[in-house]
């Protein structure tokens, strides 16, 4: 396994990852790198298609290369057609919770960070726990994640340096291999 993080789509990344204060907001600021730009509405993520879902995808991609904030806002608009509820709602809730960890550690927040985390746990649980539930749900190695934000979470309870704010969130996604 190759320790190279990976990239599951061709989308271009924003120039910057937003930290509150530290940059323009994307979407509010006319500097921001999502002004005035307009997103159609994505089709639902479907478990048993995951691959075929591009705005999930780069939400992962996002992430992964510490675009924190715009995978949060990626996630959240799948999240919304979701319904908000349900397996499908709970587990991008989990990776928006995931996400939002990450814009707290780099804002040196360690209380949001162990916040954040355990809630996402709390919801990539009980995506597990659910009966018929894969070990890979939409790609994810649920217990593999979960573990790594369980770590996180502990971490982040001892508390946070400004050294130590980026490494806290040295976690990524690797996704099962995509059948074709």
């Amino acid at each position: 396994m190759s320790s190279a993080r990976p990239h599951y789509t061709n989308r271009q990344f924003p120039p910057y990852s937003y930290v509150p204060g530290a940059a323009p907001h994307p979407v509010s600021d006319p500097a921001g790198h999502m002004f005035g730009k307009t997103h159609e509405t994505p089709l639902p993520l479907v478990p048993e298609s995951w691959q075929q879902s591009p705005d999930y995808l780069y939400g992962i991609d996002l992430l992964n290369h510490g675009y924190y904030w715009e995978a949060h806002e990626a996630w959240e608009t799948l999240w919304l057609v979701a319904g908000r509820q349900g397996r499908v709602a709970d587990f991008l809730k989990g990776l928006i919770k995931l996400a939002a960890a990450g814009v707290k550690a780099r804002e040196g927040n360690s209380r949001g960070v162990e916040r954040h985390c355990l809630r996402a746990i709390d919801l990539l649980q009980s995506v597990q726990t659910r009966p018929g539930a894969p070990r890979n749900y939409c790609g994810v190695n649920l217990p593999a994640v979960i573990e790594q934000v369980s770590e996180l979470a502990r971490n982040a309870s001892a508390g946070l340096t400004e050294p130590d704010a980026h490494l806290l969130l040295d976690i990524w996604i690797r996704l099962a291999e995509r059948r074709r």
